[in-house]
């Protein structure tokens, strides 16, 4: 029983920080492009082509879930791929800093994948930012990803059920997450996990 409970948690929590944080990203292309539709139809027309790109991505990653496995480019090219996907989604301009420069276990990078897409897809829905920057990254033993925005500030790890998901994913490496978001002032989240020396990568 506690073995089932552990697995549908896992589930909740990818389908949360995966494949809903695509369909967010489509829903909120789709509304710009029903706003444009009156003053700039070329513009709409290339909003809703886009927004039916990220149904059909999210389509593939509940397909990839619902078999067990981590979205395909996670998997098949690492973290730095999966974020540019991230990146190409979000309907706010997303810069991401790829000093990683190695593969890490599957579990560590599903772990901080998840999290950037959840802390991107939160900062583009709610943050109202010009940009975000996506900075992945290992130092001390640690490997991290820090998402940036210049938005309007105010999150907290008390506030909603994403951050504190989170939280729990990342709990279960060992890792943890810290958020700086003073009111008016953008945020920092950053995600970190431990990798122990020598541990090899995917």
């Amino acid at each position: 029983m506690r073995a089932a409970d552990d697995a549908r948690r896992r589930i909740e929590r990818d389908l949360h920080d995966g494949a809903q944080q695509a369909l967010v990203c489509a829903l909120m292309t789709l509304r710009a492009g029903v706003r444009s539709l009156a003053g700039n139809p070329a513009q709409a027309a290339e909003l809703l082509q886009l927004a039916d790109g990220h149904v059909e991505r999210s389509l593939r990653d509940l397909r990839d879930l619902a078999h067990g496995i981590h979205p395909s480019l996670l998997a098949a090219h690492g973290l730095a791929a999966a974020l540019g996907e991230v990146a190409a989604r979000t309907p706010v301009p997303v810069h991401v800093v790829d000093e990683l420069g190695q593969r890490l276990p599957t579990d560590i990078e599903a772990a901080l994948y998840f999290s950037a897409a959840e802390a991107v897809t939160n900062a583009a829905k709610h943050a109202n930012p010009t940009e975000v920057s996506v900075h992945i990254g290992r130092r001390n033993g640690v490997a991290f990803v820090q998402i940036l925005d210049d938005g309007v500030g105010g999150a907290s790890l008390e506030q909603g059920s994403g951050l504190r998901g989170l939280c729990d994913r990342l709990a279960t490496l060992g890792g943890t997450v810290a958020v700086a978001s003073p009111p008016g002032s953008g945020t920092t989240i950053v995600a970190e996990v431990p990798v122990a020396a020598g541990t090899p990568g995917a």
